[in-house]
């Protein structure tokens, strides 16, 4: 169960966060970064709400390698959870490539920036994402049934911010 909800939910923000870009792209910028950022950020915070009390919903092995490395989760379950993370990422890629075909670029989005702004924007980006989950799920002070609605903003902030 716990693994198959991870598998949901990875395919989910996968799908989800990738449909948006290419929706953008195919209808002349119509979402916009905004759209292309509201498509992940509620991904996020839906995927939370609904299996975050079974599987963590980690969605991401740097997520899951910060908690087992923090004591949070255990190691030796980290394997299949990415292997569940994988395996869901390829599979909403097969699926967006049979729904959205030509899919034109696909959501690749090529950085506008130098190589070391781009590495900048990433390291600052990925810092806050971890910092707001790791303080939201690991915090027994803080309210755990906000922590999807947080992490969500989160990674909407992110791709306002770095998009």
């Amino acid at each position: 169960m716990l693994l198959g909800a991870e598998f949901v939910g990875t395919f989910i923000l996968i799908f989800a966060a990738t449909a948006g870009p290419i929706v953008n792209e195919k209808y002349n910028q119509a979402e916009t970064l905004i759209g292309n950022a509201a498509c992940a950020g509620l991904a996020v915070m839906i995927i939370i709400l609904s299996t975050g009390h079974i599987s963590g919903a980690h969605l991401n092995p740097s997520l899951t390698i910060a908690f087992a490395a923090l004591r949070h989760f255990p190691w030796v379950q980290v394997p299949a959870y990415i292997l569940a993370q994988v395996s869901a990422s390829i599979c909403a890629s097969f699926a967006l490539k049979g729904v959205f075909h030509p899919f034109l670029h696909g959501g690749v989005t090529v950085p506008s920036v130098g190589t070391g702004q781009a590495f900048a924007l990433e390291f600052l980006i990925t810092f806050n994402l971890l910092f707001v989950v790791t303080a939201v799920a690991t915090d027994t002070r803080a309210v755990g049934e906000l922590a999807g609605i947080a992490v969500g903003a989160t990674v909407m902030l992110n791709i306002l911010v770095a998009g």
